[in-house]
């Protein structure tokens, strides 16, 4: 049985960036979001589906679903939020399951945002690491890379669990709110306590 940590944070809290680094050091990475974009790519297996559940509109010319108008649906909408949840989460699922499998790594990296809201994944880890950064700075983050307005970085923060509770739920926590040298160290150091786990 491969030994799992499940990787979370909030959004801007720089996941993408320690899981980047988890896999330099040579653990496999399975990541949720990542699964989630080829899954509604152009042509991926989810495009039917949402065509069929949403409409022409939601998907683009190039045959990826359009995030955008789906962003601004789902985010003013739960209902429809719930619609698309679970019409993904599943496949999602599934597919991550997969990988875990077919992971070649000493152990499994599972990257998933909202993995303290999500009892099937809980369940599928041996640890939850939380990355974690003060709030002013995930909103700098987001707005630097994506130029969403702060209102808007501020209603997804709003729709995922509290900083507090993620904390309250963590095994371990890695500080990234510092220069990209001290998350490395920090990496670095938990990849170590990792691998000893796997061997056990």
């Amino acid at each position: 049985m491969v030994f799992v940590v499940g990787l979370t944070g909030g959004i801007g809290s720089g996941k993408s960036a320690v899981a980047d680094e988890f896999a330099r050091l040579g653990a496999a990475v399975v990541d949720t979001d990542a699964i989630a974009h080829e899954l509604t790519g152009p042509g991926g297996a989810a495009i039917a589906d949402v065509k069929r559940q949403f409409g022409n509109a939601f998907v683009d010319a190039g045959g990826a679903m359009n995030r955008e108008r789906m962003r601004d649906l789902v985010f003013t909408d739960p209902q429809q939020r719930q619609r698309l949840e679970a019409l993904l989460h599943p496949m999602i699922r599934a597919e991550s399951v997969r990988r875990i499998g077919a992971a070649a790594g000493p152990y499994v990296l599972l990257v998933v945002p909202l993995l303290i809201e999500s009892p099937r994944y809980r369940e599928r880890v041996g640890r939850v690491l939380v990355v974690d950064c003060p709030q002013e700075l995930q909103i700098t983050r987001v707005r630097q890379r994506s130029g969403l307005p702060e209102g808007e970085i501020r209603g997804i923060m709003a729709s995922q669990i509290p900083r507090e509770k993620r904390l309250a739920a963590a095994d371990d926590v890695i500080d990234n709110s510092g220069p990209i040298s001290a998350m490395q160290q920090q990496v670095r150091q938990l990849h170590e306590t990792y691998l000893r786990l796997a061997e056990a």
